[in-house]
């Protein structure tokens, strides 16, 4: 499929069928009509005529949508019309119509946009119709849709031209419905248990709040690079120190990451922060977020994810990560007190480390090895260690490890939250040591942010911080199995101009 070109571009690749779409657009306005049409007011949608027939049966009614199926029999002809919610049949009689609407009717094609106004009926063999009265020209196609029997099925070309993906592919459009009305319900869940919905910055001087590699730019009027948020995290607990008790941000990040089923280097996260709470308030925080929204826009707890049962009720299983490591594996971290005896087993389990990882980055690397695709209904891995969990509140009871978790859903991390390190000489101290881990080649290290430790001096309250991948979420609420499904523009690599036989698709059904 050939990008938007240049005028000439366009022409010299025409295909048959959009040089006859070109000459009926021409046709079209010989009879005076624009074929790019103005305002149309409508009173219905096609759903509401279906739903209301008993109370519409013979009534006017105005609607407007594209056309997806033409059957013409000469002097009659059936239409299907698809707007925004759905399709239903349009009954056209030469006889009930103009000359000049007849006319144009005989130069319209699948995929044009149009007005009808007229009564509604229900034909011979029961299907709820309308009956043209008048027809209204709002927008010619110049280009063909896929053809109907074979649909966009070309996974590139329906990430790339995602709205002819919408046109043809009605569960694509039910998937991104029900996307937005999870992130309602995330909202309405939210502002129930008095969340004030915040935003931060996208472009900034110094990345954190996450292990991860960001996209840099350049700020022309001030002469310096910027990087486009990685997360959201230091911002949002500034805002915590400044009084705000209870705060979220729902946000597009943007890591320079691979990209695969799970990972959009531009992706949305839910990040919430409440001052006075612990890790355990966000623990149930996640399960009743996630079972909310599964409740509200699926009507169960209980979802079918890739022909597996996932059972979102409360509470979730839960286990630390050395007893997840030892379950799938049968080693055990909790007996290990040097890096050899680490790195024997990670050697053992065929795991790679680094020469500079300690014990906590070996134990996670296992853990990511042998534990992690496990799990599969939700599971909360707690326990995590001290030295990849920087920003997170050392547990008093093991300085070890931090007070923090991560949520699994089938195999895949869903949240990770923790309770906030608000101890500001202890926090120099960690993101001194991330410093020195990216100067041995640690690229995903968090710098040092001297601005937010200075926040942190002015006291930061107890505070529990919690982030969740929506898209993620969504994912399993939607049973998709690539986060390009639920994202609707996933970025994608240029697409090379089309050559001279350009091969696109032609709907045979005009």
């Amino acid at each position: 499929m050939a990008q938007i070109e240049t005028d000439a571009s366009i022409r010299e690749h025409e295909t048959e069928q959009m040089q006859i779409r070109r000459e009926k657009l021409q046709k079209i306005e010989e009879l005076g009509i624009y074929p790019f049409g103005d305002k149309f007011e409508r009173d219905h949608h096609t759903t509401d005529i279906v739903a209301h027939f008993d109370e519409l049966d013979g009534k006017d009614v105005r609607i407007a949508g594209r056309i997806m199926a033409i059957r013409d029999h000469g002097k009659t002809a059936f239409l299907t019309l698809r707007d925004g919610e759905g399709d239903i049949q349009i009954y056209l009689r030469r006889d009930e119509v103009t000359e000049t609407e007849f006319a144009l009717f005989q130069l319209l094609d699948i995929g044009d946009i149009i007005g009808v106004a007229g009564s509604v009926f229900k034909t011979h063999k029961g299907e709820i119709s309308v009956r043209v009265a008048q027809l209204t020209m709002l927008s010619k196609a110049l280009r063909p849709l896929p053809n109907k029997m074979q649909g966009l099925t070309d996974t590139d070309a329906r990430y790339r031209q995602r709205y002819v993906d919408l046109i043809m592919n009605q569960d694509v459009r039910a998937t991104f419905r029900k996307r937005s009305a999870i992130i309602a319900c995330v909202r309405e869940w939210l502002a129930d248990h008095g969340f004030m919905e915040v935003e931060t910055p996208i472009l900034q001087n110094l990345y954190g709040g996450a292990a991860a590699r960001p996209f840099i730019t350049h700020h022309n009027a001030l002469d310096m690079d910027v990087y486009l948020r990685i997360s959201p995290e230091l911002y949002l607990k500034r805002l915590v120190v400044g009084g705000f008790e209870k705060v979220f941000d729902l946000n597009h990040n943007f890591r320079n990451e691979g990209i695969d089923t799970r990972h959009n280097p531009e992706f949305t996260m839910l990040e919430t922060y409440q001052a006075y709470g612990n890790f355990e308030d966000v623990i149930r925080q996640t399960e009743e977020i996630v079972s909310y929204c599964a409740r509200q826009v699926l009507g169960t707890m209980k979802i079918t994810y890739q022909g597996q049962e996932i059972d979102l009720t409360p509470p979730w299983n839960r286990m630390t990560m050395p007893e997840a490591v030892k379950k799938y594996s049968g080693e055990d971290f909790d007996k290990v007190t040097t890096v050899e005896e680490a790195r024997a087993i990670a050697d053992r389990l065929g795991v790679e480390y680094g020469e500079h990882d300690g014990i906590g980055k070996l134990l996670n690397a296992c853990f990511e090895e042998v534990a992690e695709e496990k799990l599969i209904q939700p599971t909360f891995i707690f326990g995590h260690p001290l030295e990849i969990s920087p920003l997170a509140k050392q547990n008093r009871d093991n300085p070890m490890i931090t007070d923090r978790f991560e949520a699994f859903i089938f195999g895949r991390e869903l949240a990770n939250g923790f309770s906030e390190l608000n101890d500001p000489i202890d926090q120099y101290q960690r993101f001194e040591q991330q410093v020195k881990e990216y100067e041995q080649g640690d690229d995903e290290a968090h710098q040092m942010d001297y601005d937010y430790v200075r926040a942190l001096e002015y006291g930061l309250p107890p505070t529990a911080g919690l982030g969740i991948g929506l898209d993620r979420m969504i994912m399993f609420l939607t049973d998709t199995s690539s986060i390009r499904d639920v994202i609707l523009f996933p970025l994608l690599k240029p697409e090379q101009h089309a050559s001279s036989d350009d091969t696109t698709d032609t709907d045979t059904d005009a």
